[in-house]
């Protein structure tokens, strides 16, 4: 998974000659977004600025990681939500500007390699191969489609049952020669029982 902060640098402006109010903002942004992540079995890899990498089925097998990933980045949507909520309030006290923070989240299943890397002097535990770069595009896709979330083909055939998936597009993202079926995730179980998503 990686999700990024949509517009962050328009945010970042208003904070300009205020770095520690950025630094409260990113502070109060990723610890519910980490936390929706590792209470749905997720590890996370990094933090890029605004931005999270997190991977799931390591370092502890997780036969539902697929499942699993869905649930936390609706989640993570849900929690931006109350984060919004919050900031709005605060800047109508204060009368600061308010731009709502949006995420765009970029999910994919694959066979990947798991442990420390880095360079002899820093190091740290993550993962590489071809899926976790596909993985990467998406999360850059959801601006395209203009969906919060996108995920890669063997993400949706896991996790179908359980959620409301609808097709996006057949792609090749930029750095690959493989196309590959991608798709949103717009909700649970109710949503995908619910007369408006069948139509």
């Amino acid at each position: 998974m990686f999700s990024d902060v949509r517009g962050f640098t328009t945010i970042s402006e208003i904070y300009k000659d205020d770095p520690q109010g950025l630094t409260t903002l990113m502070n109060n942004f990723l610890t519910p977004m980490t936390n929706a992540i590792i209470e749905h079995n997720g590890t996370i890899d990094k933090y890029i600025g605004d931005a999270i990498m997190a991977f799931w089925n390591a370092p502890l097998h997780d036969p539902e990681h697929e499942i699993n990933s869905c649930h936390a980045a609706l989640e993570m949507l849900t929690r931006v939500v109350t984060i919004n909520e919050k900031r709005e309030k605060k800047a109508q006290q204060s009368g600061l500007r308010f731009i709502p923070l949006k995420i765009g989240i970029g999910m994919n299943t694959g066979r990947c390699v798991v442990g420390n890397m880095g360079s002899d002097l820093r190091f740290n535990y993550s993962v590489l191969g071809d899926c976790v770069n596909l993985a990467s595009r998406l999360e850059g896709q959801s601006k395209t489609y203009d969906v919060p979330i996108v995920i890669g083909d063997k993400t949706a055939q896991a996790a179908r049952d359980k959620f409301a998936l609808l097709e996006l597009d057949y792609i090749t993202v930029k750095g690959k020669t493989e196309p590959e079926t991608i798709y949103t995730v717009l909700g649970r179980e109710d949503v995908r029982d619910s007369e408006r998503f069948r139509e």
